[in-house]
């Protein structure tokens, strides 16, 4: 099998999200010499956190090989549009003067979409994490399966998802269940202990504590997000006995609006709430250990809460369509329905119930088989349309060339 260049690897990240996921993977290839680290998208930009200080910490075992600011800081409602067609021009720019053997991708997102999509341009064969997955109340949506039908290699997260790219033409020789990311995150990181999380946060989560994302949907038809927010937080101020850690919203259309609702949320409860733009990957495992509750409507409160067996609520359609384990309890975006579903959660019945979740996306050593993969694959072969059948897939098996 023909192997990439020893540098090669052109890894992609764009928030803080996801390279807390992909963290394991860019060490490892750091360590043999392959990584090329791209940052953009909301790691460079102030008002959303300016989360590049997070890869930076990691310094010298991973290194940033080029910082592509996309995001206007004066423009936080900017038509996606303009941002897709900027993000297209500065990564074609770059891959025209540092072209690598390979881009390896996660996600879905709008910025993503665009990187992919001027490696699709150019003929550099991408490398895409976690595709195959659903979530109707979102873009993301079809921006993942775009991303899918560019790519030459794929590392769904779980055997649904890697049924379901078959199901979309993939040819199974290209199609690697290595499981989560965020499961595998989960049992690596180290956790702080409760009082480092608390000294860390200048918070006092040694009471009942909830853990709170909430971004805006994005799908066509997709409600008010200012609407969305405010009946999050008129049922966090109804639900009583449990302190309320919120995070930032995302940088999507009305995330800004999300984010200023929460944060002044925190301001008028100051002894109920607190709010941190950015927790970083450590300390959100951590708190996510130590929670009662995840709440809002992020992908983890989805698909690494069941690695812990913490309850959650999933508010609204962004996730509609994932994998949702017994620990989660879906509900519509009402402050009523909100309201009922986070005292459910919170009932010691129910964290009987959660405990026993069982995750779909353990996969073992995920980033380091992600790695091996990328090492041997041979991306010369032309890819072709599969219409055959759709074999069984195993994440915790360890992936055959």
């Amino acid at each position: 099998m023909k192997r990439l260049n020893c540098d090669s690897v052109a890894l992609i990240t764009s928030t803080r999200a996801d390279y807390g996921l992909l963290r394991p993977v860019a060490r490892k290839l750091a360590a043999v010499g392959r990584l090329q680290l791209v940052v953009t998208g909301a790691h460079l930009c102030e008002r959303l956190g300016n989360t590049v200080s997070e890869i930076e910490a990691d310094a010298p075992a991973v290194e940033i090989a080029a910082r592509l600011p996309i995001f206007r800081e004066k423009e936080p409602d900017e038509p996606v549009g303009r941002t897709i067609a900027r993000t297209i021009q500065a990564f074609d720019d770059y891959f025209a003067a540092h072209r690598p053997g390979c881009v390896l991708v996660l996600g879905d997102r709008f910025e993503i979409f665009a990187a992919a999509t001027a490696a699709a341009a150019r003929h550099i064969p991408i490398a895409h994490i976690s595709g195959g997955d659903v979530t109707l109340g979102a873009a993301d949506e079809y921006y993942r399966h775009c991303i899918t039908k560019m790519a030459a290699v794929h590392f769904p997260s779980c055997a649904d998802s890697a049924a379901r790219l078959v199901r979309m033409g993939e040819d199974p020789a290209r199609v690697f269940c290595v499981g989560g990311l965020g499961d595998e995150n989960i049992r690596a990181v180290p956790k702080m202990s409760r009082e480092e999380l608390c000294n860390s946060t200048g918070l006092d989560l040694r009471q009942p504590f909830a853990l709170v994302t909430f971004h805006p949907e994005t799908a066509a038809g997709a409600p008010d997000p200012a609407i969305q927010a405010e009946a999050l937080c008129e049922a966090m101020a109804e639900v009583q006995g449990v302190f309320w850690l919120i995070t930032g919203s995302n940088a999507d259309a009305g995330g800004a609006v999300c984010t200023a609702r929460m944060q002044r949320f925190a301001a008028d409860h100051p002894h109920r709430a607190g709010f941190i733009h950015s927790l970083g990957l450590r300390r959100y495992l951590s708190a996510m250990k130590y929670a009662a509750l995840v709440a809002g409507n992020s992908s983890s409160g989805v698909v690494e809460t069941p690695s812990f067996g913490v309850p959650a609520v999933n508010i609204g359609s962004r996730q509609a369509g994932r994998i949702l384990c017994q620990n989660v309890i879906s509900c519509g975006g009402e402050r009523t329905e909100i309201e009922d579903a986070l005292r459910t959660a919170l009932s010691p019945a129910f964290r009987v119930v959660a405990a026993g979740a069982v995750s779909p996306y353990h996969g073992g050593d995920t980033s380091g088989k992600i790695v091996r993969v990328l090492e041997q694959f041979d991306f010369t072969q032309p890819k072709t349309f599969y219409d055959g059948p759709v074999p069984s897939f195993d994440p915790q098996a360890e992936p055959r060339l």
